[in-house]
């Protein structure tokens, strides 16, 4: 996989989001339609191109936290707005880097969470749970080893408390179950075929008229054993 093969050439033990997308994508998992930038100019040409509204984050390997460094702006709905947002960004990353992240706004309001992490006895697990600021807070989360068969990631939606939230709800269609099972199983088979990869978070995924897609993403590396 050549970005993560060009991160671990950089001495980088993480990819940025925008790096992490493009490996989930590579599997075949819904992401976000996006684009880097780093100019005012390719800013409003990339907004136009995908539409308002739009998100506008800060983008770089080295920055983990967005939220907390205050480096994202949603909803952006006009060509003023989003210089606006663009130059406060710019300012936020203190010599991070300068790279913009335009992204379509997904609309819905249910979020998950779908992650990896590489356990030294059992090796990739997958995690399924209540995504968005309810991560930490809820700890609402399934484990199960990869590789997943379909009853397995179906069985793990099940296995959290909040369950419900993939019902129709208050208008909203149900979750695709199908789809997030496809998900879960995709992130235990790159667990298992990426040893390179330490860790997966997909937070938030959000339900998006019944189907999900991965909205922000972090992969984390270790160095391959000689």
């Amino acid at each position: 996989m050549s970005v993560i093969e060009r991160a671990l050439k950089e001495g980088r033990t993480t990819l940025s989001e925008y790096e992490s997308k493009q490996l989930l994508a590579a599997y075949q998992i819904p992401v976000t339609s996006e684009k880097l930038v780093n100019n005012p100019e390719d800013l409003l040409k990339a907004a136009h191109k995908i539409g308002y509204p739009v998100v506008i984050k800060g983008c770089a390997a080295q920055i983990v936290h967005k939220t907390e460094k205050g480096l994202i702006r949603i909803d952006i709905r006009n060509d003023a707005e989003a210089k606006t947002a663009f130059e406060e960004i710019m300012a936020g990353m203190n010599g991070s880097g300068n790279t913009i992240l335009v992204q379509e706004m997904v609309k819905g309001q249910r979020e998950l969470v779908v992650g990896l992490n590489r356990d030294p006895q059992f090796g990739p697990c997958v995690m399924f749970g209540l995504g968005g600021i309810f991560t930490e807070i809820l700890k609402d989360i399934a484990f199960r080893i990869a590789p997943l068969e379909k009853r397995e990631a179906l069985e793990m939606m099940q296995d959290i408390k909040a369950k419900k939230i993939l019902e129709p709800i208050r208008g909203m269609p149900a979750a695709d179950k199908g789809l997030l099972a496809d998900m879960l199983m995709t992130v235990g088979r790159i667990g298992l075929e990426l040893e390179m990869i330490k860790e997966i978070d997909i937070n938030p995924v959000i339900i998006s008229a019944g189907k999900p897609v991965a909205v922000d993403a972090l992969v984390i590396l270790e160095q391959p054993k000689a």
